[in-house]
């Protein structure tokens, strides 16, 4: 039988710190969840990127935008902007960045064991 189970992100199982992003990550037994706190300025390919390896992010999202504005631009040019309120599904092969002075704190259920690879 399933258990029921709480977490919260002020005491999170992983953290994750690099150059204007910060990562909370929650192992739940239905997966991991992530809580991501980009800061003005962050860009996936001048901040991420170097990490990753790869020419764009290779992982697939689907989350939920709780405040700020994030450009996303996918692989064949498609440029998107998501704002507090937003539900999105990203596929992988996207750049994406911070528009504006606030920072953009997302939720993820898609991406959460796979930050900076």
């Amino acid at each position: 039988m399933p258990k029921a189970e709480i977490k919260n992100f002020n005491t999170p199982d992983e953290q994750q710190e690099v150059d204007k992003a910060s990562v909370a990550t929650l192992n739940m037994s239905g997966g991991p969840v992530e809580r991501s706190t980009l800061k003005s300025g962050w860009r996936w390919s001048e901040h991420i990127k170097p990490m990753a390896g790869t020419e764009l992010c290779e992982v697939n999202h689907f989350g939920y935008i709780v405040s700020g504005q994030l450009g996303i631009r996918l692989v064949d040019g498609t440029e998107l902007v998501a704002r507090a309120g937003d539900v999105i599904a990203v596929p992988a092969g996207h750049d994406a960045w911070v528009i504006g002075d606030e920072p953009v704190v997302a939720i993820d259920w898609g991406a959460a064991a796979n930050f900076g690879k």
